[in-house]
């Protein structure tokens, strides 16, 4: 006889839990909130004139939302792009010649630079409205956070432990099943460690990408970026504290909603054998909210419905590429890519050629290679001093998931704190003491990618073994000893990708670090970062192009002959499996 349950269990079953009204509240808010600042996109272009940033503390909230919003769209788009162009140059060995250069030279094109040649095509998409304003400062906010994601999963693709390839041949996967059920897991820690880095990357470029001028245009969106611009030009204390609280708040309302989150669901993901009861889980109350709610579970089941479909699109692989016959002889194309490149090179050199075409004469332009070493030689010493400090302490860190739940917030704020909030300071200093702004303007230009290392070596040291930890505990391997064979190797690959990014990233923040304003005070540098600001400021784009071709050389150069052979070291000695 089957005993039915209670009417009121039933019906109590029905009825919405805390999970459920908690996420209505959200996502109606989120709707609400991205409805409203949508409304603002489609005023005139004139009006950001007519209604000039105000200081007063009450607009900050709205100038929150706008900031918050704008980076969001961003970080999706830099998602896109990091799934598609890395894994590009991951699987194709013809396509990972031009692609993974490319994304050395990009990474080192300044935030200026991007703006200069594309602002116009962003402004013209929406002509005489904010859109096409709101397309710059997202582009620009994505040139902040998209080539430290596609380096991250670009790394993690490359070593990916083969018993997981095999794994997934032995099981019929196909090559876009494999992608989504193997690949992206294995890299998801590390590219979530990534994300909040390039969040905080962004926020270090808050102020260029909000309040911008190219020549004889200049134009100011309503953020937290042209608020700390304004609050600077007015020497205002005051404004900038208040513009530090609302970076916290909206960093700490990011980390719960969506980092937190996802850092505890890529938990699962690390590829240890079984856990240690020692370690503490990485927990998130928004995530058990998702996974609770009934409202979550039908926003994404058409979604992960759709997803399984796709697995089943085309049939397994049957065989390896090696078995089967070729249409086209190796030799012929390699010979027509390696064609096409050439004839691609050449004519990017002849337009810019065309371009920079004016009597610049050979002393500017020694002068400009001369600013170039003198920004290699910053970027080399901080790199190096950053690499020193942060090496160990992202290592004792990653390995302590107690530590990581605590500095993981805190790291974050501090990455994403903005050189130009210590304006006032540097330049104080600077004048007080009458110091050399040649040196101490540096540190200024490593404050914000320092943390590249520090997130990619808690990411290498948190997805180590417990089978290696444990065989080094059995073995008693310590001190040195435990340093040089287990550790300092295990988080090498994350270490490099993490200084990579770091290196290029140091050259884009040179155009924030070498001049200094404060009110009517302005203190310079000797560096291309002066040299390209310089230049975007008087609207002189062959002076801007210079800039850039000379910085983006010597970042390929240095990633050629020093960079990438450490990268492809540490893939072939380093890789787990």
């Amino acid at each position: 006889m089957r005993i039915l349950p209670p009417v009121s269990v039933e019906a109590r079953r029905l009825l919405p839990s805390v999970w459920d009204l908690l996420a209505a509240v959200l996502v109606l808010g989120f709707i609400v909130l991205f409805a409203s600042a949508s409304q603002a996109v489609i005023q005139p272009l004139a009006s950001l004139t007519q209604q000039p940033i105000s200081l007063d503390p009450s607009a900050l909230p709205g100038y929150a939302l706008r900031t918050g919003l704008r980076m969001l769209v961003a970080l999706g788009f830099s998602l896109i792009f990091t799934f598609t162009y890395a894994t590009w140059a991951a699987k194709s060995r013809r396509a990972g010649t031009l692609l993974v250069p490319l994304l050395d030279i990009l990474q080192s094109i300044p935030i200026l630079g991007f703006l200069s040649v594309t602002l116009v095509f962003f402004l013209s998409l929406a002509p005489g409205r904010i859109l096409g304003a709101e397309f710059a400062a997202i582009f620009l906010i994505f040139t902040s956070q998209a080539w430290n994601m596609a380096f991250s999963f670009y790394q993690s693709l490359r070593t990916v432990p083969t018993e997981l390839s095999e794994a997934g041949r032995v099981f019929g996967l196909n090559g876009w099943a494999r992608f989504w059920r193997i690949e992206v897991p294995f890299g998801m820690p590390q590219l979530i460690w990534n994300m909040m880095m390039s969040m905080s990357g962004a926020w270090f470029m808050l102020v260029v990408s909000e309040a911008f001028t190219v020549g004889n245009t200049s134009i100011t969106l309503p953020g937290i970026g042209s608020y700390i611009a304004a609050a600077i030009a007015a020497r205002s204390l005051r404004a900038i504290m208040w513009a530090i609280l609302a970076m916290l708040v909206v960093i700490l309302i990011f980390d719960q909603l969506l980092f937190r989150p996802l850092v505890a669901w890529a938990d699962r993901f690390r590829i240890d054998a079984d856990t240690n009861d020692n370690d503490e889980a990485a927990e998130s109350w928004a995530l058990k909210m998702f996974r609770r709610s009934k409202l979550m579970d039908a926003i994404g089941l058409p979604f992960d419905a759709l997803m399984h479909w796709t697995y089943r699109l085309t049939p397994p692989e049957q065989g390896s590429s090696a078995t089967r016959p070729s249409l086209v002889p190796p030799w012929f194309a390699n010979a027509v890519w390696y064609a096409c490149l050439s004839l691609l090179v050449a004519y990017v050199l002849w337009r810019v050629a065309n371009f920079a075409a004016i009597p610049l004469g050979s002393g500017e332009i020694l002068d400009v290679f001369l600013r170039g070493f003198a920004t290699l030689a910053r970027v080399i010493v901080l790199i190096a001093l950053a690499s020193l400090i942060w090496t160990p302490i992202g290592i004792h860190v990653g390995l302590r998931p107690h530590l990581t739940k605590i500095v993981q917030p805190v790291a974050q704020f501090l990455a994403a704190f903005p050189a130009n909030l210590l304006f006032p300071i540097a330049v104080s200093l600077i004048a007080m003491w009458r110091l050399n702004s040649n040196i101490w303007l540096s540190p200024l230009m490593v404050l914000g990618t320092q943390w590249y290392i520090l997130f990619n070596v808690i990411a290498g040291a948190s997805a180590l073994p417990h089978e290696l930890r444990d065989a080094s505990d059995n073995f008693q391997i310590k001190g040195w000893l435990w340093w040089r064979k287990v550790a300092l190797p295990a988080v090498f690959p994350f270490y490099v990708t993490g200084a990579i990014t770091a290196s290029g990233g140091s050259w884009n923040a040179a155009i924030v670090a070498e001049i200094v304003e404060w009110g009517h005070t302005t203190l310079r540098a000797y560096g291309l970062g002066s040299y390209i600001q310089d230049a975007t400021t008087a609207g002189d784009f062959r002076k801007i192009v210079l800039g850039i071709a000379v910085m983006s050389f010597f970042v390929v150069v240095v990633n050629r002959l020093f960079w990438r052979p450490l990268y492809w070291y540490a893939e072939r000695k380093f890789r787990l499996g």
